[in-house]
């Protein structure tokens, strides 16, 4: 579309802000949030978000999309071809439920920095390392991830609009899309099993690596 990058990475991260209040919506009345780690790492994310918008001018260079992109591609394999993740198989009490909260901040922070500079939705990045790493059930992940983008996004893209990086029009037109897609997503994630929603979130990761790493030469 001849955006600039800057302009890409903005209106990018307002249709996910979009999608994310959608999702978020969604979850909260499917009551899949899991609000101890969802609030602490909402909170985590907004440095990384105000950050990564006043910094995307930087880091939109061949070599960064490029070694992320293979980064991203490894987790894809990684998650596909593992076995099975931590929390798998396993009912989720929310009182009795434990996990790494200073590394899980620590991810947050950077996550949010990386959602405001490629203009995506943390949600595949995070989500992994929260199932294999933090060891969260793949449905309480997902929905748990939605609220902490939704937080993160909203800060990203107040930086973005103040730096005149959003093009308004396209965000709300293709955001439409997106809200509607949040709802019939996570509606089909009540009736899908955790091992598809790890399969397709692979793809999507190694799809989204895939096409910083074949994109690379635009950003010379």
């Amino acid at each position: 579309m001849n955006y600039t990058p800057q302009q890409a990475v903005g209106t990018s991260l307002t249709i996910v802000l979009l999608n994310a209040l959608s999702g978020t919506y969604a979850y909260i009345k499917q009551k899949k949030i899991y609000y101890d780690a969802a609030v602490k790492f909402a909170v985590a994310t907004v440095p990384g978000a105000f950050l990564g918008s006043y910094m995307v001018e930087y880091f939109t260079g061949a070599s960064f999309r490029m070694t992320f992109g293979i980064f991203l591609m490894l987790i894809a394999l990684l998650m596909f071809f593992r076995s099975s993740p931590k929390g798998a198989g396993t009912e989720f009490d929310p009182s009795s439920f434990t996990y790494n909260r200073t590394l899980g901040i620590i991810v947050s922070a950077g996550v949010g920095f990386l959602s405001s500079i490629l203009g995506i939705g943390g949600g595949v990045i995070h989500v992994p390392i929260m199932i294999y790493i933090l060891g969260f059930p793949t449905h309480i992940a997902t929905a748990t991830s939605h609220f902490v983008l939704a937080v993160s996004s909203l800060f990203g893209v107040t930086s973005h609009l103040l730096l005149g990086n959003v093009l308004l029009l396209p965000a709300l037109t293709i955001g439409l899309g997106a809200i509607a897609g949040a709802q019939f997503g996570a509606a089909l994630s009540l009736r899908t099993k955790s091992k598809s929603i790890i399969a397709l979130l692979a793809l999507a990761l190694f799809a989204l690596g895939l096409r910083l790493a074949l994109t690379a030469n635009q950003a010379l």
